[in-house]
């Protein structure tokens, strides 16, 4: 009986294993059935979880990366939160190291380039969406204040856009005369203002609309036009020229 019950429990252990061996984890062939989905259904019909796991696993060659992928989501509160992030901040999510981190900043910055490459061949005035699309993905998600300006030639079209100055999460300095006199180093004829709050609501304060005045009437005596102010949060852009605030 004691041998009988001996290989009776040796069988059933022997059992156990080859069913823990034929089960296999639940990430295993998740890429290829996600790579297979994307190219039938669209990429565009993915998820921003799964589109962001798919960029996830070259940066990440093995291993489940969806956990990372709505990990990274819910800290930062959406794809755009997750691209405009700075290194630093990527990193503080458990499993993000440097590569990873550089790989989603390079993407961030790639989207960049092609919307101010969209802006920059059109007149300005004209493809005011795409501008409206580039300024969010700019800076609707930017943790310190940044100030640019958007010079234009005769004919609207973007000659620079450039960054004058950094600040903190709430004023970034800005120098009227110092505005003109780069407006006229490039020979530009018109500019747009544009800056981000931080706090995620883009109601231009009393500072701003001071400081618009100020910008204006330094372009006057130039003949350089200030055609909008764009102020740019997460939960939106507000334009001055909109809101009659010029």
């Amino acid at each position: 009986m004691t041998d009988a019950a001996g290989l009776s429990e040796d069988l059933s252990r022997q059992a156990d294993l080859w069913a823990a061996a034929s089960v296999r984890p639940h990430h295993l062939g998740h890429r290829e059935r996600l790579r297979d989905r994307a190219l039938r259904g669209g990429i565009e019909a993915l998820p921003d979880y799964e589109l962001l796991e798919m960029h996830l696993f070259r940066s990440i060659p093995r291993g489940d990366v969806k956990p990372l992928a709505k990990a990274l989501l819910t800290r930062f509160g959406s794809l755009a939160g997750v691209l405009g992030a700075t290194v630093a901040e990527l990193r503080t999510v458990k499993g993000v190291g440097e590569a990873v981190a550089l790989d989603l900043k390079l993407l961030h910055h790639t989207a960049l380039r092609i919307g101010r490459e969209q802006v920059a061949r059109r007149t300005v005035i004209t493809s005011w969406a795409q501008l409206l699309d580039y300024v969010k993905v700019a800076l609707a998600h930017e943790a310190r204040e940044q100030f640019r300006v958007l010079f234009l030639d005769k004919k609207n079209q973007l000659i620079a856009d450039e960054v004058q100055n950094h600040g903190t999460v709430d004023h970034a300095p800005v120098y009227p005369r110092e505005v003109m006199r780069r407006a006229l180093e490039l020979s530009a004829s018109a500019i747009i203002l544009v800056h981000n709050h931080p706090s995620g609501d883009p109601t231009p304060s009393t500072t701003d609309v001071d400081m618009t005045r100020q910008v204006i009437e330094a372009g006057r005596a130039l003949r350089i036009t200030v055609h909008d102010h764009l102020v740019v949060g997460r939960d939106g852009v507000a334009s001055f020229k909109a809101l009659g605030l010029m």
